[in-house]
């Protein structure tokens, strides 16, 4: 049996979806994901570079570089690539750059997160009147999602790498010989589109002060990760078809396609925030969505 509130979305999902957009933009919501994407483009990098020469003790670094340059191309559609030979320069200089590296990323981290939690109480200001949060939490907050990111990588290192194995068997049967580099690309596929659901839905259950229903949260990632979906095709698509954006930027062109699509995504991450909120206020009882 549905819930009252999944009835109430289902009898009236264009007028939720007109709410969730207003109240978004009351939020200032494009404003908040400009300042989320700027500090979080500071700290990408060095968070990059640091997590790869922090896990290569325990992995393959060449492996670690792969399923990076694999999966930041999900995050940064079209300028991974770009990205990645930045991130193969400054490994070459890491011993040099390993403790200024680790005080940056947890500096603009640290900001990235501060702007994130502000935006998150903007968005679910419904909340704040009735919870807090303690400001120890709020400091100590970045530095346990950055080792949790951390692990996060290490795991889908790992499991990337058992699919690649799998990729390069093939199966015999009744004379006949499938490769399974589909399946295995098909898989690896999906464990990216599994890891953003993970950690947008764990964002939106930390993020926001006081404790948020799981299945809320959930509703919230599968949200921004479908929408993201959609757009990073588009982005694609733009960049190697239509974007003339070489010419007019010339050597800044990375730096500034990466900050629009990590301003574009942070849209996304807040505008999933707002859906769970418009959700958490819906009220069963009344003939329309207010």
């Amino acid at each position: 049996m549905l819930h009252a509130r999944a009835r109430r979305l289902l009898n009236h999902p264009l007028a939720f979806a007109l709410q969730t957009l207003k109240a978004f933009r009351a939020n200032q919501g494009l404003l908040l994901a400009s300042a989320v994407a700027y500090n979080a483009l500071l700290s990408l990098v060095p968070l990059i570079i640091l997590s790869v020469i922090v896990l290569s003790h325990f992995v393959d670094q060449a492996e670690l570089v792969h399923t990076l340059g694999r999966y930041l191309e999900r995050l940064v559609p079209s300028q991974s690539t770009a990205v990645m030979a930045e991130l193969t320069e400054f490994l070459d200089h890491r011993t040099a750059l390993s403790w200024v590296l680790a005080a940056t990323m947890l500096f603009f981290s640290s900001l990235a997160f501060s702007v994130l939690e502000t935006a998150m109480s903007s968005i679910f200001r419904h909340r704040i009147a009735d919870r807090s949060r303690h400001f120890l939490v709020s400091a100590l907050l970045p530095y346990c999602y950055v080792l949790l990111l951390g692990v996060g990588l290490l795991i889908v290192t790992v499991a990337a790498g058992y699919l690649q194995v799998i990729g390069a068997e093939s199966v015999h049967i009744a004379g006949y010989t499938w490769s399974l580099d589909g399946v295995s690309g098909t898989l690896l596929y999906l464990l990216g589109l599994g890891g953003e659901v993970f950690i947008l839905t764990s964002i939106y259950l930390v993020m926001p002060v006081g404790h948020l229903a799981f299945k809320h949260a959930l509703i919230g990632g599968v949200t921004a990760t479908f929408l993201w979906e959609i757009i990073r095709y588009v982005l694609i698509w733009y960049f190697s078809s239509l974007s003339r954006v070489g010419i007019v930027y010339g050597s800044l062109t990375t730096a500034i396609v990466v900050l629009l699509t990590l301003e574009i995504a942070a849209g996304l991450l807040l505008l999933g925030a707002q859906v769970i909120s418009e959700y958490e206020r819906l009220s069963p009882d009344e003939d329309s969505v207010a």
